[in-house]
């Protein structure tokens, strides 16, 4: 009976533990992952440490996510070409560890980043 009643309490603090090794992941201030597709494809699915900041925004605001410009970012879109556009910019901004990580299921399986639907 004992067993039956501290079952309920394993799977949430399984749950919690996993969200708090995510968070301190993205949070380690040497990688950061941005996706750089719209909002409607990110509500779609995205990978569970990302970042969201639509390409247009690029230029204006990635001083908010990413205030190191040495620091490692990894950029991703549908196929690439995005993500590809997003690292050009940040170049041209002082940006000098930045990977174009490709589409979602490439990012994915580069950074080892599960995708959350």
């Amino acid at each position: 009976m004992k067993r039956l009643l501290r079952a309920p309490l394993i799977f949430p603090m399984l749950l919690i533990l996993t969200a708090l090794a995510s968070t301190a992941w993205a949070q380690r201030g040497d990688t950061v992952i941005i996706d750089v597709r719209t909002i409607e494809e990110w509500n779609a699915g995205h990978l569970a440490t990302a970042q969201h900041l639509q390409l247009e925004l690029v230029a204006e605001s990635i001083d908010t996510l990413v205030a190191d410009k040495d620091q490692q970012v990894y950029l991703y879109c549908r196929s690439g070409n995005r993500s590809g556009q997003a690292k050009l910019i940040m170049e041209q901004l002082g940006y000098s560890n930045v990977v174009n990580a490709g589409g979602l299921d490439d990012a994915s399986q580069l950074i080892d980043v599960a995708i959350v639907r």
